[in-house]
């Protein structure tokens, strides 16, 4: 039974996972420093799209399932439990390259937003030190 629930928590992970390379550059727009978590998972994410790799939570899921006396998978995560509800026949690998190329699309345009936000944002924002905070009309510290 907990290699059964194993298994369970690598499928929720793997989806927590995936799902943040695909929309973790629209998070950076509220909170800019999840970009340094962000940028290597989408390019972990899309590395494995387009290069047709097995991402090492399928082959763990997998065992995970055995050793609980489950029948495991062909294939990878994406094949097994998306390409399902995205198309009714099996992914092939002009498929993933698609899949890869619309993440990189909704991120260069997440982060594209994000950064034409924060020069607004920086533009819009004077910046004042503490020491001119507290300086008299002239601009001298008291």
């Amino acid at each position: 039974m907990s290699a059964r629930l194993a298994a369970d928590a690598v499928v929720l992970v793997h989806l927590a996972f995936v799902v943040f390379v695909v929309v973790g550059g629209w998070l950076v727009m509220r909170w800019p420093r999840i970009a340094w978590l962000h940028v290597p998972t989408a390019l972990w994410g899309t590395w494995v799209e387009l290069t047709a790799t097995i991402c090492p939570l399928t082959p763990l899921e997998n065992a995970l399932r055995r050793r609980a006396g489950e029948a495991g998978y062909e294939g990878g995560f994406i094949e097994h439990y998306l390409i399902p509800l995205l198309y009714p026949a099996g992914l092939t690998p002009g498929h993933q390259r698609w899949l890869g190329a619309f993440v990189v699309a909704i991120n260069v345009a997440a982060y594209v937003l994000a950064i034409r936000r924060a020069r607004r944002l920086r533009r819009a924002t004077p910046r004042t030190g503490v020491a001119s905070a507290v300086s008299t009309p002239k601009g001298n510290a008291p």
